[in-house]
């Protein structure tokens, strides 16, 4: 007799996979973005990049290493205490290509000094590049190339340390740092008791003469199988910054004992730990008391990625958005040809145009600070009005991108799901909305004529744009009340959005012009597409965003 058979339908009207292209040549407002901030001559190594982090191995890899989270073993079989996490090779395979790519070291010469030239916009593209693929084995990426601008302040320990920062190997392996080919750096500052208040910190150190010795606990230390943390204590003259190492002078395990791993909610390839010290080896970075000084020096730089990763996030959901539109057919027309869907997706192009021309500009700030008190001004006061921006618009920028998908959105089976995860880390790690505010404004008043300059920059950038020359002035009058904590939040985002203005006008005066008079000009509406962009304009920025 005859067997039924179950097969009963054939896929269609399905998008094929995002997968095989070339990340960095298919992102036209990266491409102009980087050429437009001193990066152009960088476009084959560029290019090279986004072809391999395009692929479908590493894409395959950014889902595996999600799915086998990290493990703490906290002792070994004979009840020895080892505090080791393990990680999915697939892990690992990120980190390499991170590490050989330099995006953990590419911005500083063999002696830890700046390398200059475009640098800082170059290693940007390629982390905005390696966040649309996989985000979490960045945490450590990061705070590896931060932590060199900390140990400069300690001549003696950043020549010790730098010829292994310097590599482009990643060595996973668990040993002392001295001995590897390569090595990585995280940072506890936050306690139970205080969390951004790192001043209320009750760790201490006490010196012994060849170190210190610390006890305490850290309720957040991020990537703990790094192979030393930069951490904050108390010594004898206040809250001072230390070097901890995974191990002790003479090659045994310091007293770095690891309680629990964080279960987040997203960034979950990542380990991020509880911990306790119990008399842990140490050396001092900087003076006792200045430890907030010293480490903030390595705080700018991670908010700086904060934003370019959460411009990368952006960038990949408006991408899978608009490939799937291409190829989905809905009342017998492709959605990308669906007006209502035109207007979301160009919206949110424009949305991206500006961020990516936004974080670039800020990159070049960043290159130019050591040479330019301009741009090193722009930088001081930029940083955390542009982090406060992009970090807090991606996540509802990854809803919009999942529902753009409908269903297939939702499910795991694709990216968006954990990007849309992934998206509220950057605005909460390395100081939340408020705390990015506050920065300002304490930048504001510290450097009131420098910080006068860059306004001024930025409404000659602007000048002609629609509502730039209101906004200039609402900014300076905001900045101005006595209760400007009140309205920071206001103006803050003003300033961000002025400063978008200026940069994407400088990569794409036409779209600068269209983001001016959606952004600036009028309040943007609460959803994207609820604007009213010429069908022309829409076009042009969905063939921008991708070809």
């Amino acid at each position: 007799m005859p067997q039924p058979s179950f097969a009963t339908h054939e896929v269609f009207n399905q998008s094929p996979p995002f997968c095989d292209i070339d990340l960095f040549a298919v992102d036209r407002p990266l491409v102009e973005a980087v050429a437009a901030n001193g990066g152009a001559a960088a476009e084959k190594e560029l290019s090279e990049f986004g072809k391999h982090w395009g692929s479908a191995e590493m894409a395959a890899r950014g889902r595996i290493a999600n799915e086998n989270t990290p493990k703490l073993r906290t002792f070994d079989s004979r009840g020895n205490r080892r505090d080791e996490v393990e990680f999915h090779p697939a892990y690992h395979e990120l980190m390499a290509r991170s590490a050989h790519a330099g995006v953990h070291n590419s911005t500083w010469d063999a002696q830890g000094k700046p390398t200059g030239g475009a640098s800082e916009v170059v290693r940007a593209a390629k982390f905005y590049i390696a966040a649309q693929v996989e985000t979490g084995h960045l945490c450590p990426i990061t705070m590896t190339r931060a932590s060199v601008a900390a140990l400069a302040v300690q001549p003696d320990l950043l020549a010790k340390t730098m010829p292994v920062i310097g590599t482009r190997a990643y060595d996973p392996s668990f040993a002392p740092w001295w001995t590897k080919r390569g090595m990585t750096l995280g940072m506890g500052m936050t306690e139970k008791q205080g969390g951004t208040d790192v001043r209320s910190n009750m760790t201490r150190a006490e010196g012994d003469g060849a170190g210190y010795r610390i006890t305490g606990h850290k309720w957040f230390m991020s990537a703990p199988m790094c192979d030393a943390f930069l951490v904050l204590a108390q010594a004898d003259e206040g809250l001072t910054c230390f070097f901890m190492p995974r191990f002790k002078p003479d090659g045994s395990i310091n007293a770095i004992q690891f309680q629990r791993l964080k279960d987040k909610l997203g960034n979950r390839s990542n380990a991020s730990s509880e911990v306790e010290f119990v008399d842990a080896y140490a050396e001092r970075v900087g003076d006792e008391g200045k430890g907030i000084r010293t480490i903030i020096q390595m705080v700018q730089l991670t908010r700086q990625d904060c934003a370019i990763a959460s411009a990368g996030l952006m960038r990949s959901g408006l991408a899978h958005a608009l490939h799937h539109a291409r190829h989905r057919s809905v009342f017998q027309k492709h959605l990308a040809d669906q007006p209502l869907m035109q207007a979301v997706l160009s919206d949110m192009a424009l949305h991206v145009e500006a961020s990516i021309a936004l974080v670039m500009r800020l990159c070049r700030s960043f290159d130019r600070a050591p040479h330019d008190p301009d741009e090193a001004a722009y930088m001081r006061l930029l940083t955390p009005a542009i982090k406060y921006w992009v970090c807090k618009s991606a996540p509802g920028f990854l809803y919009e991108a999942m529902e753009c998908l409908g269903g297939n959105g939702y499910v795991e089976e694709g990216i968006l799901a954990r990007h849309y995860r992934e998206a509220p880390v950057n605005a909460i790690w390395e100081g939340s909305g408020n705390v990015m505010c506050l920065d300002v404004l304490r930048a504001l008043s510290r450097e009131a004529e420098a910080a006068a300059a860059v306004l001024q920059g930025l409404a000659g950038e602007t000048r002609g744009l629609p509502g730039a020359g209101e906004a200039v002035a609402f900014i300076a009058k905001a900045f101005r009340r006595p209760d400007g904590e009140r309205v920071a939040r206001l103006a803050v985002e003003k300033l961000a959005l002025l400063a978008a203005a200026a940069a994407l006008n400088q990569v794409s005066p036409h779209h600068a012009e269209r983001f001016a008079a959606t952004r600036l000009a009028g309040t943007h509406a609460g959803m994207y597409g609820a604007v009213d962009l010429a069908v022309g304009d829409i076009r042009v920025l969905l063939e921008r965003a991708l070809p």
